[in-house]
């Protein structure tokens, strides 16, 4: 596939044009495969986390306690096949940061994973 030519401005985005919410589906079976049983669900966590920076941008993420409960919840070896998270970036206001703006990962229950893409939700 051709490559398209893009034109870039040199302009700065402000922070609030960088501060999003979406919600995803991760597909950890895929992540965990191969994986020895009692490091699956440390793995799905770093996966998680690696999900995160790469399709946010950010270095800094945060988990949230009920993401890693739900990842954690049938045992070390019994990681979930999918997950549905929701990612937050949100501005950093503390003071010595050195990203202004970091990853929150949720999760977000759901009966069924058929049909779900990945969706633009609104700022609450």
């Amino acid at each position: 596939m051709a490559r398209t030519k893009t034109d870039k401005t040199g302009g700065k985005r402000s922070a609030l044009q960088d501060v999003v919410t979406r919600e995803y589906t991760i597909h950890l079976h895929k992540l965990v495969h191969g994986r020895s049983f009692k490091k699956r669900a440390p793995w799905a966590v770093k996966s998680v986390v690696e999900f995160a920076r790469k399709s946010m941008g950010t270095t800094d993420v945060r988990l949230d306690p009920k993401l890693n409960q739900a990842l954690w919840a049938r045992g070390v070896k019994t990681v979930p096949h999918r997950i549905r998270v929701k990612l937050e970036r949100k501005r950093n206001d503390e003071e010595g940061a050195k990203e202004k703006l970091f990853t929150y990962a949720s999760y977000v229950p759901v009966t069924s994973f058929k049909g779900l893409q990945t969706a633009v939700v609104d700022a609450e």
